[in-house]
């Protein structure tokens, strides 16, 4: 997520924030805080803030949950108070990533998203309202400040160590084996012919590319392996909208909500998948208990392997992706995949025509989908699902995710993504360090009582099902219950 990015949004206000403490409305709508601390919000825009701590306005904890709606967010960063709202739809994330910790503390949400923190306290500064009553801890109360402290200590370890600095040429690595593959398949369909066994294989080819597309973007949305912000920006356009045909700011915006909230519902929007599937514990009960049955739960489990799997990719994903585009108007997201279009019927179009270009273009998305559905939700269905807990940010991940055992086929297979824990704790860290900083995380965890979890690949695979089928059974004894 980058702050020199252009912003998203009309820029307007979510709605006007209510008056609290020592604010007032300004004529044009934004809120600013009163006496010294309006002044001192003034000199935090300009970068001269002299004025001393004892001059801003001071909040508990129980002023600042308060607000907590989409239209009066107020996030606690390092102690300081910050009324986000009016920042909330020009905000490069999304503006959901601010609601969902709207009254609550941000401070390590904040550093683990953000590239370059520096830039990200800039556009915080205008923002500034008060800080924290000197009596009030730096947490909210119902959080182990031991804990929290701890594991930002190892955070701060983990860069001087230089574990956020990410190696050019891995990635670079990466980008030509996808390459080859696309350009080895147009050479074996234009020496050998268009004939179903070269198809097939120039298939596994494009599936191949097509799935290690989506980790080496997956990679571009979270890190920066440029230095110059716009690189990173464009890379992770050529990769997600040219290579692969769906839209950037669609799956950043997604992401980025899941990464915050992992397994919160409804905050996470991966586990918001009714009416098709009812995931975790709360959901299934939730339908139970109001007599919804849209489709027979009792056999989700099952039909997983008819619908989950093979239509992800080819149907849901690319049908918002489109839907995202469209009504929001993404112009360079539409212009990038149409790019990915033209490709395929300039490079395969004089072979198979255009209904036979889209078969196989959607064939590929359809033998993909199943590497994806299982890379990616291995890691997140069988874990604990719930809504608002308002947990730590160790906790919040570790609890949601796992990882799968290490080797050099698992690492490649998922793109990495078998270091579930270690990429939801530090987002921005690439991913040839995770295998790194697993022993340090799965010590912190040890030390206060957190279950870092580390099993095979293919129980991991079973487990999504497993936990299917549980989710079925609870919405069964709900919706039956008399």
């Amino acid at each position: 997520m980058k702050f020199e990015e252009k912003h998203v949004g009309n820029g307007n206000l979510v709605g006007k924030s209510q008056t609290s403490g020592g604010e007032k409305h300004q004529a044009n709508g934004k809120t600013a805080a009163s006496g010294k601390a309006q002044v001192c919000v003034k000199q935090e825009a300009n970068g001269k803030h002299h004025t001393p701590r004892e001059s801003l306005n001071t909040y508990t904890w129980q002023e600042i949950q308060r607000h907590n709606q989409e239209s009066d967010q107020w996030l606690v960063i390092d102690r300081k108070v910050y009324n986000v709202t009016s920042w909330a739809d020009r905000h490069p994330g999304g503006r959901w990533v601010l609601n969902h910790y709207a009254g609550e503390d941000a401070t390590d949400v904040f550093r683990a998203m953000h590239l370059d923190i520096d830039i990200a306290r800039r556009y915080l500064k205008p923002l500034l309202v008060g800080e924290l009553a000197p009596g009030e801890p730096s947490q909210e109360r119902n959080k182990n400040s031991q804990l929290v402290e701890d594991f930002q200590e190892l955070r701060k370890t983990l860069e001087a160590m230089n574990m956020f600095d990410a190696n050019l040429g891995f990635f670079f690595l990466h980008l030509t084996q996808i390459l080859i593959l696309e350009v080895l398949a147009w050479l074996i369909l234009y020496h050998l012919g268009s004939g179903w066994l070269v198809t097939i294989f120039i298939s596994f080819l494009l599936t191949v590319s097509q799935a290690q597309s989506s980790f080496l973007q997956h990679d571009m949305g979270h890190l920066s392996i440029f230095k110059k912000s716009k690189w990173n920006h464009l890379m992770q356009k050529f990769v997600m909208c040219h290579l692969k045909g769906l839209s950037a700011n669609w799956w950043n915006y997604r992401h980025f909500q899941h990464h915050v909230k992992p397994n919160i519902y409804p905050k996470d929007p991966d586990v918001d998948m009714g009416p098709l599937f009812l995931l975790g514990d709360y959901q299934p009960v939730k339908y139970g208990k109001k007599k919804i049955k849209y489709i027979n739960y009792e056999k989700q489990h099952l039909y997983f392997y008819i619908v989950g799997l093979p239509l992800l990719m080819p149907v849901y994903f690319n049908l918002q992706s489109m839907k995202i585009m469209y009504f929001h108007r993404y112009w360079e997201d539409i212009f990038w995949v149409s790019s990915f279009y033209i490709r395929y019927f300039i490079t395969f179009g004089p072979f198979y025509g255009i209904f036979g270009t889209l078969l196989l273009m959607y064939f590929v998305k359809f033998l993909e989908s199943p590497w994806i559905v299982y890379v990616t939700q291995m890691s997140h269905i069988p874990m604990k699902m719930s809504k608002e807990e308002n947990r730590d940010w160790l906790s919040t991940q570790v609890l949601a995710t796992c990882n799968i055992e290490q080797s050099f086929f698992n690492d490649w297979f998922t793109g990495h993504l078998n270091f579930q824990i270690e990429h939801h704790l530090f987002p921005t860290m690439p991913r040839h360090n995770y295998h790194k900083v697993a022993p340090l995380v799965k010590s912190l965890c040890a030390k206060h009582g957190l279950q870092y979890v580390n099993k095979p690949m293919l129980k991991a695979f079973g487990d999504i099902v497993r936990a299917l089928k549980k989710s079925a059974a609870l919405w069964m004894d709900a919706y039956y219950e008399t």
